[in-house]
């Protein structure tokens, strides 16, 4: 049988601990109250001020130029500014992946300031350089397209929200160029003397890439046997699809006393050795280039 004393000590503990109980609901009810107020100021003072979040969109990807080493790739972002003041951008993370593989990755710093009640096309631009991506990634290969994903964090400092991060993102496709194959087949004389002989190089172009080149022109220099046979700025128009062949007419001038013995070789059928070099200007489905041959 419990003595009294020991009976009223348990009764103060119960007593004691819907006391504490209680302080805890009343501090938790406070905190849940404060927390209340300040959301409605805050409500109240963004319907009379105007304050807002901002927000943000990847309107578009280009790609101002490609060659054979690298990709220059600008993201347009637009932002809009609902407040009545400007509000800065303080930091922009990029990541741009493929297959979940990290291509590059990058950090712009105090990048500007959008307008009060306005908006603005934030550009952030990129250089890929093919090289490092197919150190990195063997089975990237030249001449493919590849998946990629462009992650974006813009971080913005608003009023009565504070600082904010902004998460966006775009997909698209990538090209890892190849140069065309252009081989020599055969020419064909049109007019011949010794002081002047007319021309034309029927050439064979193979395109090497997993997707469409539409040729509008070339620049190019040939050598036959060593001597410069001249060369020419040609707007020549021929669409060669993936992995396809096209031909192409090009005509040239020279005078075949500075050739010697090469030229009548030459028309003989025992041949002689050719050099070609120039670029190939090109339309492909990701804008123009402009690749050596």
């Amino acid at each position: 049988m419990s003595s009294p004393r020991k009976s009223e000590k348990s009764c103060r503990s119960f007593r004691d601990k819907d006391k504490e109980d209680k302080e805890d609901e009343e501090k938790g009810g406070f905190v849940h109250k404060v927390k209340e107020f300040i959301e409605d100021v805050g409500d109240k003072i963004e319907e009379k001020v105007g304050f807002g979040k901002p927000t943000a969109d990847v309107t578009a990807v280009h790609f101002p130029h490609i060659n054979l080493k690298k990709a220059e790739i600008v993201a347009d972002v637009l932002v809009k500014n609902p407040n009545p003041i400007p509000i800065p951008l303080i930091d922009i993370n990029y990541l741009i992946e493929s297959d979940g593989r990290k291509l590059i990755s990058g950090l712009i710093p105090d990048a500007g300031t959008i307008h009060a009640h306005g908006s603005e096309t934030v550009k952030i631009p990129v250089n890929l350089v093919y090289d490092d991506i197919k150190d990195t990634y063997r089975d990237i290969k030249t001449g493919t397209v590849i998946p990629y994903q462009i992650k974006i964090d813009l971080i913005v400092d608003v009023p009565v929200f504070g600082r904010l991060t902004l998460p966006l993102e775009k997909k698209g496709e990538i090209p890892i160029p190849h140069k065309p194959d252009i081989d020599l087949e055969k020419i064909h004389f049109q007019k011949f003397s010794s002081e002047e002989t007319i021309a034309v190089l029927k050439l064979r172009l193979e395109n090497k890439n997993d997707f469409d080149l539409a040729v509008n022109g070339l620049d190019y220099d040939v050598w036959l046997s060593d001597v410069n046979v001249g060369g020419a700025d040609l707007e020549k128009c021929a669409k060669i699809g993936k992995n396809g062949v096209s031909y192409m007419d090009l005509p040239i001038t020279f005078r075949p006393k500075d050739f010697g013995s090469a030229l009548w070789d030459m028309l003989r059928g025992r041949g002689t050795g050719y050099t070609m070099k120039g670029h190939v200007n090109v339309d492909t489905p990701f804008g123009a280039m402009k690749l050596p041959i």
